[in-house]
């Protein structure tokens, strides 16, 4: 009888095991924390082998639980608190999945998923790294999933039952997540924000082994590249969503949130160059392990921001403000054991070897710098308000002409070291070569900043002749470095290639932000049947309103025609939705794309005479801002895939003895 009910029972149980899978992976989580270190400060071998297991035990357990949390949404289990919330049963399917990370509860499962899956990725792929330094790694990376599975556990556990009041149907997920977006853009940018806890973990294992040296770098470089490249597309990829889902036409708004991820994608990159000199050079090794603990800690930064309540924001969740003082602790642990540990142990190594001012090494320091005041403005932007409201000196708004006015020159200025670093010499340059090097780049991105706008605004724009010379010089110089390294080597390295290409990807952006930011047009007219409305040369028809069903909403559906001259270009279809659950009303653009322009069509509110408000926007070269952050994760993935990477050399470091001493010191 016993064995007829199990199948039965099976289902209604499985929140329960969803939640103890999670206890588990908390357990494997202290485990791996504990018996590493002990293994590494006693050099017990046998202790520090059990840090692989152990990874694999956390991830396969943090797995299941996420796993079944899914199911349960695909099954409408509405007793689980969290899914009665973020679903319905009209919901597609592929929604109630991606609705799992929909919400407060599951999206920070999914950020212990990541952890665990960077972590287990790691002890997989660490096989030629000296034993007792993985130990560390993977023993500081179960520190970080031990808070964070304690948090998940013991204030926002997605299993939470709504026993004995179960609701027969969920409030449905929020419309503004109802997107492809959510699918996608949440894990992209998790794997990106919590990928910094590799470098993080690869930084205070270097400090406590205190051994700062070119093979730590080379180790830790990949992972690096490989958090900020899944954090490239993550933002790319938000841009787009918010673009073309929120009806307005913008694709930065400069909001709280997004500052969030903008931020450790900001010392991230520094991360990335200095890293390469600590490589190639031995130097800048204290600033990395800095820039290594900041990247990460901005990481945690944006999480608070996110969950804490402190920020109204599309982006954010509707979070406990007890929630955020628990992760608040976190980052204050994270940031304040880190930077103990930074000062016990950077000092006893010499970080700035000799090198001239005209060299590599100056010209990438100079670029660090700018990178981390860049990220010090948006910090000081995102967080002043939140400072004032807190003091009681009421709420004030620092938007877009605050970052415009002051983060654009900065990164004017980077752009120009940027074109530099690529054909200058490391250690010291030659007399008379840098000048031989830039001298034609100069003088044709200079000539054809100025010459573009006039021929293609018909008039000189200052700001458009500033941004092309800038895209240009960025791009020409990485090219005159391909040409030299060809003649070189003929045969260029995946890291050359990844180089090049992110950089080209960075110009390609910057032409598509000047153009769209100085050329763009936008217009909000009535319309009536058959009204015609022009905009940049292109005819915008109103052919009435179809009604459409969905299949948990009903809409307003616009037949726009898009004519050029008498040829017809294509028919758009914008749609006000009114979804049935959460009475909540959305915008759905019509967009006709192209590589050097969008007609961006969105539906307004109906008005008399059967006319409706419609807002046209003419937009070239947008799409240039994504392709250009296409090529820049394109440049990560082949710096990631260099085969030196993957050359069976040893980090040999006497990480016993070290540990040992910082005990001792720190007690």
């Amino acid at each position: 009888m016993n064995s007829q009910l199990l199948p039965e029972l099976l289902p209604s149980l499985l929140p329960e095991l969803g939640h103890f899978a999670l206890v588990i992976a908390l357990a494997f989580a202290l485990c791996l924390t504990i018996i590493p270190m002990i293994g590494v400060h006693s050099s017990q071998h046998k202790l520090m082998s059990y840090a692989k297991p152990l990874t694999f035990g956390m991830f396969i357990f943090t797995a299941i639980s996420i796993i079944i949390l899914a199911y349960s949404f695909v099954i409408d289990d509405f007793s689980i608190k969290y899914i009665a919330n973020h679903s319905n049963s009209h919901l597609p399917y592929y929604f109630k999945i991606s609705a799992v990370w929909g919400g407060h509860e599951g999206s920070l499962l999914l950020w212990v998923f990541s952890l665990a899956a960077w972590t287990m990725a790691v002890a997989t792929f660490s096989k030629n790294v000296e034993q007792e330094f993985i130990a560390l790694v993977l023993a500081v990376m179960g520190m970080i999933a031990v808070g964070f599975i304690a948090f998940t556990l013991l204030t926002s556990n997605p299993f939470e039952r709504l026993w004995p009041n179960v609701p027969l149907e969920g409030r449905d997920l929020n419309p503004l997540l109802q997107d492809v977006g959510l699918i996608i853009h949440p894990p992209l940018l998790y794997l990106g924000y919590v990928g910094f806890a590799v470098a993080f973990a690869f930084a205070v294992a270097a400090l406590m082994s205190g051994k700062m040296d070119a093979a730590w770098a080379r180790w830790s470089r990949p992972w690096t590249v490989g958090a900020w490249m899944f954090l490239t597309l993550g933002i790319a990829l938000g841009s787009w969503w918010a673009y073309y889902e929120l009806g307005w036409g913008g694709w930065w708004f400069w909001d709280p949130v997004e500052n969030a991820s903008f931020m450790p994608w900001l010392i991230g990159t520094a991360l990335i160059h200095s890293l390469a000199v600590t490589e190639k050079r031995g130097t800048f090794r204290n600033w990395t392990v800095l820039l290594a603990i900041f990247a990460f800690s901005l990481s945690l930064l944006g999480t608070f921001l996110v969950r804490s309540g402190v920020i109204t924001s599309v982006h954010s969740f509707a979070a406990d403000p007890s929630r955020g003082v628990f992760i608040l602790v976190l980052l204050a642990i994270t940031v304040g054991g880190s930077l103990t540990l930074y000062a016990f142990k950077a000092s006893n190594v010499a970080s700035f070897s000799r090198f001239a001012l005209y060299s590599r090494e100056t010209a990438l320091l100079m670029c660090n710098i700018i990178l981390v005041v860049a990220a010090v403005t948006v910090l000081l932007g995102t967080l002043y308000p939140l400072l004032v409201d807190a003091l009681g000196y009421g709420k004030i708004s620092v938007g877009p002409p605050y970052f415009n006015a002051v983060f654009v020159p900065i990164m004017s200025f980077l752009f120009v070291i940027m074109g530099i670093g690529p054909l200058i010499r490391w250690k010291k340059a030659k007399k008379g070569e840098l000048r031989k090097q830039l001298v034609n780049p100069s003088v044709f991105s200079v000539a054809f900043g100025l010459l573009f706008p006039i021929v293609y605004g018909g008039e000189f724009n200052a700001l458009v002749a500033m941004g092309i010379t800038l895209a240009s010089w960025v791009f020409l110089v990485v090219l005159k470095d391909l040409i030299n390294q060809y003649k070189l080597r003929t045969m260029l390295s995946l890291s050359q290639w990844g180089m090049t290409v992110a950089h080209a990807g960075i110009a390609v952006t910057i032409v598509g932000v000047t153009l769209v930011s100085s050329y763009e047009s936008e217009t909000n007219v009535k319309m009536s049947l058959h009204e015609k409305v022009e905009i940049s040369g292109y005819q915008i028809e109103f052919n009435g309103i179809k009604q459409v069903e969905g299949p948990n909403y009903s809409a307003d559906q616009g037949q726009i025609n898009i004519y050029k001259g008498d040829d017809f270009i294509a028919l758009l279809q914008p749609e006000r939705r009114a979804y049935r659950v959460q009475s909540m009303g959305m915008t759905e653009a019509g967009i006709d794309g192209g590589l050097f322009r969008d007609i961006y069509v969105a539906l307004g509110d109906p008005l008399d005479g059967g006319s409706w408000a419609i807002r046209v926007h003419y937009k070239p070269f947008v799409r240039w801002i994504w392709l250009g952050a296409l090529f820049m994760a394109l440049g990560g993935i082949l710096a990631m895939m260099d085969k030196r990477y993957r050359v069976k050399k040893r980090v040999k470091v006497t990480v016993a003895k070290a540990t040992t001493q910082v005990v001792s010191e720190l007690s």
